[in-house]
Formats: C-alpha cells, sequence, structure tokens
C-alpha cells in the first residue's frame, strides 16, 4: 500500500468516529435541553399569546425556595406599595412580582397553601424568595420555626376568576 491510501483511509476513520460520537451525544443533549425549558419558565411571569394562530403552551411561573415572615415590629410601617403594612392580613414581601400580584404559597414540609398579595419588597437577606406577613405564616405553620421551604405559584387568568367567583355559589 502507498502512503497516499493510508492517508485517505485514516481521515475516513477519523470522520467515521466523530461522526459516531455526535450521533451517540445528540440525544443526550437534546434530553437535557427539554429539561431545562421548565426552568426557565420559573424565572419569568406567564404573558398571554397575542398570536392568532394555534395556541402555545403557556408557562407557569413558580419558584421554589425559602420563606421568612415578619410581624408586630414592622406592623404600621408604610410598604412600598404605600400602604400600611397589617401582620394580620395575607400579605407579602417579593423582589421583583409586580404589586398587587396574587400568589399561591405552599409550605413543602407539610404542603398547607395560602394566597397572599403582593404588597412588598424585600425580603433582605438574599436566601429568602419571599418575607410573608404574620398572619400567612401561622397559617402555614412555621412561625415557631421562622422559615420553612415553600413554592410559589403565580395566580393569573382563569385561577384568578375561580377565585373572585367560586363554582358552587349556594
Amino acid at each position: 500500500m502507498n502512503a497516499i491510501a493510508i492517508s485517505k483511509n485514516t481521515r475516513f476513520r477519523r470522520y467515521a468516529l466523530v461522526a459516531g460520537a455526535v450521533l451517540v451525544t445528540l440525544p443526550g443533549v437534546t434530553a437535557n435541553r427539554s429539561a431545562d425549558r421548565p426552568a426557565k419558565a420559573q424565572q419569568q411571569p406567564a404573558t398571554p399569546d397575542n398570536d392568532s394562530g394555534p395556541q402555545k403552551p403557556r408557562h407557569h411561573w413558580y419558584q421554589i425556595g425559602r420563606a421568612s415572615w415578619y410581624g408586630k415590629l414592622f406592623q404600621g410601617q408604610e410598604t412600598a406599595s404605600g400602604e400600611n403594612f397589617d401582620m394580620n392580613a395575607m400579605t407579602c414581601a417579593h423582589r421583583s412580582l409586580p404589586m398587587g400580584s396574587l400568589v399561591k404559597v405552599t409550605n413543602l414540609r407539610n404542603h398547607k397553601s395560602v394566597v397572599v398579595r403582593v404588597n412588598d419588597r424585600g425580603p433582605l437577606p438574599n436566601n429568602r424568595v419571599v418575607d410573608l406577613s404574620y398572619a400567612a405564616a401561622r397559617f402555614l405553620g412555621f412561625t415557631g420555626r421562622g422559615t420553612a421551604p415553600v413554592r410559589l405559584d403565580l395566580i393569573s387568568g382563569p385561577q384568578l376568576a375561580q377565585m373572585a367567583f367560586p363554582a358552587n355559589t349556594r
């Protein structure tokens, strides 16, 4: 065999090896990308589709992290929304959700849930995702501990209408 034939044969083997590696890796890469999609949806609030074409799936905004609460020390002080803080109201402080947003907060330890309204900014510690009023924390059962793992779900659209107008009105 001459040197040119050996060179072409080796080059072909290299291309075949690279092509095989790509084919083996490709299903894993696409599976990882589809697994990442909910994480991206977690960071952005849901927006209505203005498209007149086929309906696209809407991403539901949620966030998982630690919640804390605040009460007597802040009673009556002005919140970021301009209203006075009431520790007995179902309200919360969140860094980025719009003022007035309704959020379902679920305690991941005991699975109790409560709906609160965003009326303040915070929380102060960086490792917390929400500060709840004393009443909301008491309802969720973590006033003694101070913090709890929670899931926040933004309530919008049909969920909001269902809360305002219950199906069973008898």
